[in-house]
């Protein structure tokens, strides 16, 4: 380890920041931010730019020298796009002792900058040792997607109460297991949820507890998305990495479980369409009986929790059951299909709204109606809707909708197995059966003859009219 990372508390003194260009702009705006004083020379002397909105800078006059300038209470130096001038000031700052960054020069520098993750109290650097800076910036992006955006609030609430708990808590041990119990458990997740109130009246009821570690647990439901784990949230992901048991729908992939923690427990609790499963009631009482066993449970719902995932069954029994929980959205299947088709679902002045059904009802002919769903400026997609198309198709047809309307049959949407096909209204049941099995979402409107398939279907018609194999 050739630089020893450290924190350097830039409001004890001034840092002098020399150059010109974005360089010396994207430098003063990482002082600015970390609440520097800080003493600005351009050597290009276009102070107008640097200094908008800059407050607390002390601009040097045009004629001052940087490199004869006064170094006695300077405690940092940095040069961006300072040229042969950066060099020079570098040389005095090491002579001095005064700790020198100059911009890409690693070997004028005695402190690199690393890439860093900000989140307030938390400040995560990530050094190349000033050799390979866009490997660490893809580090920090890596980083940037796990680390909760309310992490410093986490720590400032922790900071709060330290003094607090330790009067209370003298064991040593002890109180190590009610930090870990806070950090990991219901009240941390309070935090980073933004209810600090409910954190600090919890964390009391904690520390006046005789053992931190016989917290009850906390069910997050968790939105899986269509499939792409690329697709998972951020807070999906913690969650997940989070869980000790994993109550999995059978629509969530492998790819999605797979970014779950090792050794969590993972249970199958779904079903499928017109095979048995362990019915909702029976999935209610797993996630409280888990969660009073004092585990963190993620529910883990195959799209969004909230678009027919049960979701709102589940949080009512969860509150009834006196259960904490939390709910993660995720990515529907209809918005999945949506982008990785190129479907518009709604389009300026041609589609309007939107209907989302589960094919549960359309089954049952009688249970819909389909006069609702005749508009032409109204996009409808249905759910799970592949054994249920002819019925669809002869409800709508029935109700007035045009044979010829655009529809399109999504299976397995964002998968690497994804399949699209697109055709009319009138040959809906025979389009459901090209895709096989697997999950699948219905779009029915104009907007289905914008989708990317329908475009391939064109071309690849014309071709065929020319006599040629469309590739």
């Amino acid at each position: 380890m050739r630089f020893l990372p450290v924190f350097l508390d830039l409001r004890s003194g001034p840092v002098l920041l020399v150059g010109a260009g974005e360089p010396v702009r994207a430098r003063l705006r990482l002082l600015k931010a970390a609440g520097a004083q800080v003493r600005l020379h351009a050597v290009d002397g276009d102070y107008d730019v640097l200094v908008a909105d800059a407050g607390g800078v002390a601009v040097a006059r045009s004629d001052d020298d940087p490199v004869t300038g006064d170094f006695a209470t300077v405690i940092a130096v940095m040069c961006a796009g300072a040229g042969e001038v950066g060099r020079e000031v570098a040389t005095v700052a090491r002579r001095r002792g005064i700790p020198v960054n100059v911009m890409d020069e690693a070997e004028h520098s005695t402190f690199i900058l690393p890439a860093i993750v900000d989140r307030g109290d938390v400040v995560v650097a990530i050094g190349s040792g000033g050799t390979a800076p866009v490997l660490a910036r893809r580090l920090r992006e890596r980083i940037e997607a796990v680390v909760p955006a309310r992490i410093g609030d986490l720590a400032s609430f922790i900071g709060r109460w330290r003094r607090p708990v330790r009067d209370a808590i003298s064991e040593v041990g002890r109180r190590r297991r009610f930090w870990e119990a806070v950090v990991d458990g219901p009240i941390g997740a309070s935090v980073l949820a933004g209810r600090g109130d409910e954190a600090a009246a919890a964390l009391q009821r904690l520390a006046a507890s005789s053992e931190a570690a016989s917290q009850p647990g906390f069910v997050t439901l968790v939105g899986a998305g269509p499939g792409d784990p690329d697709l998972l949230t951020i807070k999906a992901l913690r969650a997940l990495q989070d869980a000790d048991v994993i109550f999995y729908d059978d629509l969530v992939s492998p790819e999605v479980l797979d970014r779950a923690r090792r050794d969590a427990r993972r249970v199958s609790v779904g079903r499928r369409v017109g095979k048995p499963g362990i019915g909702q009631e029976a999935t209610n009482r797993l996630l409280i009986e888990a969660a009073r066993d004092g585990q963190r449970v993620v529910r883990l719902k195959g799209g969004d929790p909230f678009v027919f995932g049960r979701g709102g069954e589940e949080i009512a029994a969860l509150r009834e059951a006196g259960v904490a929980y939390a709910v993660v959205p995720g990515i529907t299947a209809a918005l999945g299909a949506a982008a990785e088709s190129e479907v518009p679902l709604t389009f300026r002045r041609e589609a309007l709204r939107i209907t989302f059904l589960t094919a549960h009802k359309v089954k049952d002919a009688e249970a819909v109606d389909w006069s609702a769903l005749t508009d032409i400026a109204m996009t409808v997609v249905v759910y799970m809707g592949v054994t249920a198309a002819p019925a669809i198709r002869a409800g709508l047809l029935a109700a007035g909708r045009s044979p010829r309307t655009p529809v399109g049959v999504f299976a397995r949407v964002t998968r690497p197995d994804a399949r699209a096909v697109v055709g009319a209204l009138d040959d809906l049941p025979a389009l459901a059966a090209e895709v096989d099995q697997g999950p699948a979402v219905l779009i029915i409107g104009d907007v289905v003859a914008r989708s990317a398939p329908w475009r391939q279907s064109d071309l690849s018609h014309f071709l065929s009219n020319l006599g040629i194999a469309a590739e």
